[in-house]
């Protein structure tokens, strides 16, 4: 496919918070008309993209099909299968049923439904009233974590005067697990918007019980831009099995509207930058791209997996020459450790040691540092109540692969000399100002350490009272820490926990 020459940048809107700026790699869809207005209002709208079609059920799941509509928060499923197990779950519901719009983006790296939100947000509503009307739903509820977006989307909606079914935003906690789906429904049905760590359906069980359509703000638009183009239309750009348009956040800050199809490359020149040391694709549950194969590379399914790559929430963060790619790992490590919910040891525990761990590496810990890196890396694999854990592994050991120059040098006390610049953006964390290692230090003394296995503990507890004052338990009953300091004093106490831990998940390795 030949892509269409790149349009002119689209002007910013000043906001407290983090605002991207727009562009488009051709002709725009969802970002039409924002070249002109900072936002399209309800006339403007209208007056852009014409009025709303109605379908029927059928007609609307055809739709789907034809034009192979997915969702686009990140786990790319087909639309089409989400509106037939809605419809089937209404069924059994004596036909009551809701809709909800995944408005949240609790990754610093994604603004691209932010953008929507802020800028286009009557796309969306289009899109929620379409699929509302044709399952019959009785509510359309819409989850958001930005009080400037929240401001937006009321604004649309009281554009709009009465409408049925009834249309709600709510302000939800800002976290990274807010958007998770059972986390959304909870959130807006006045629960504490937590991964309910359940393996059901929103299509059988979402919002207060009933039969749910969840998907991302950006999918909703997709379909309103669909209904009015129908499928032929719709398939005029992008490729053929994978049609139309998309939005990426390009480094945190950029939104950009590209076809399906564009290379990588272009998208990135398009934003004023090139491949750097390597381009994170799908955020901070995603894939590193080498910086040859980012060169190659087209934003589509089939190219990315031929790089283990998906774009996930489409996001895309080139890692500049100037920054230390092992410090930026350490820093999103911390902060993903930070975002856990709190739900479930793995998490909230292996998380934070994860890091830990991974940052004495960095300073120079050597290679058993490295080696420890990759034991907590399985510790927390497939443990916890959502996929946080996985995903947080999945990143370091990403990034492990990408850059393992870096990481050994690093681990062997040379480091690289450049500063941690901030190019993987995180929030409420300041980088420190070089990732080398401590300068000027003496390594301290080898010392015992009382290990915890997350694989083998159950939260039972009675480390804690062997061995008071090093085993200290959380709120959930869990060590607060995997590996604590072992005075001498308390070495034969710490032995006897060893051998009194029913689950046998503690043991004493000498320090290092």
């Amino acid at each position: 496919m030949t892509a269409p020459a790149p349009t002119r940048p689209l002007p910013a809107v000043r906001d407290p918070e983090p605002v991207p700026t727009l562009a488009s790699f051709g002709p725009p869809r969802l970002l039409a008309g924002l070249d002109e207005l900072p936002r399209m209002n309800r006339v403007a709208h209208l007056s852009r993209h014409g009025s709303l079609p109605q379908l029927s059920s059928t007609e609307l799941v055809a739709l789907a099909e034809d034009i192979d509509l997915r969702g686009r928060g990140g786990a790319g499923f087909p639309f089409a299968r989400k509106l037939t197990a809605v419809m089937d779950g209404m069924r059994k519901a004596d036909g009551k049923g809701a809709v909800v719009v995944n408005g949240s983006e609790g990754e610093p790296s994604c603004l691209k439904d932010t953008a929507l939100l802020l800028r286009a947000p009557h796309l969306m509503l289009d899109g929620a009233l379409l699929a509302a009307d044709a399952l019959g739903a009785h509510e359309i509820a819409i989850g958001v974590t930005r009080m400037d977006v929240l401001n937006s989307v009321q604004r649309a909606i009281d554009e709009r005067g009465p409408v049925r079914p009834t249309l709600r935003v709510t302000l939800l906690t800002e976290r990274f697990v807010t958007g998770e789906g059972s986390a959304m429904t909870n959130g807006l049905g006045g629960g504490p918007g937590l991964p309910s760590g359940r393996k059901i359906r929103s299509s059988e069980r979402g919002l207060n019980g009933l039969p749910t359509l969840l998907s991302n703000t950006e999918t909703y638009a997709q379909l309103a831009v669909a209904a009015r183009l129908g499928a032929l239309g719709y398939r005029t750009t992008g490729l053929p099995t994978e049609p139309g348009t998309l939005l990426l956040t390009v480094a945190g800050s950029r939104v950009v509207e590209v076809p399906y199809g564009v290379s990588l490359a272009r998208v990135l020149a398009l934003c004023g930058m090139d491949q750097g040391q390597g381009v994170l694709i799908g955020g901070y549950h995603g894939t590193f791209v080498s910086p040859t194969d980012a060169l190659t590379a087209t934003l589509s399914k089939e190219s990315l997996a031929e790089y283990n790559a998906v774009l996930g929430a489409g996001a895309v963060l080139p890692l500049p020459y100037d920054t230390c790619p092992a410090g930026e790992t350490v820093r999103v490590a911390q902060w993903m450790g930070a975002e856990s919910a709190g739900q479930c040891g793995p998490c909230v525990l292996g998380l934070p040691a994860l890091a830990e761990q991974l940052d004495r590496a960095v300073r120079g810990g050597g290679t058993s540092a490295l080696e420890a890196v990759q034991a907590r890396m399985r510790a927390v694999e497939k443990r916890g109540a959502c996929s946080h854990p996985d995903g947080t592994s999945r990143f370091v050991a990403s990034a492990l692969a990408a850059f393992p120059e870096e990481f050994e040098r690093h681990a062997q006390g040379f480091g690289c000399g450049r500063p941690v610049t901030g190019a993987l953006p995180v929030t409420g964390h300041t980088p420190p100002p070089i990732a080398t290692p401590l300068p000027a230090r003496a390594p301290a003394p080898p010392q015992e350490r009382l290990l915890v296995d997350w694989t083998l503990c159950r939260g039972h507890g009675l480390c804690a009272d062997v061995v008071p004052g090093v085993v200290k338990l959380g709120p959930d009953g869990y060590p607060e820490k995997a590996s604590m300091p072992l005075p001498a004093r308390m070495r034969r106490r710490a032995q006897l926990a060893v051998r009194r831990c029913p689950a046998l998940a503690l043991r004493v390795q000498g320090g290092n």
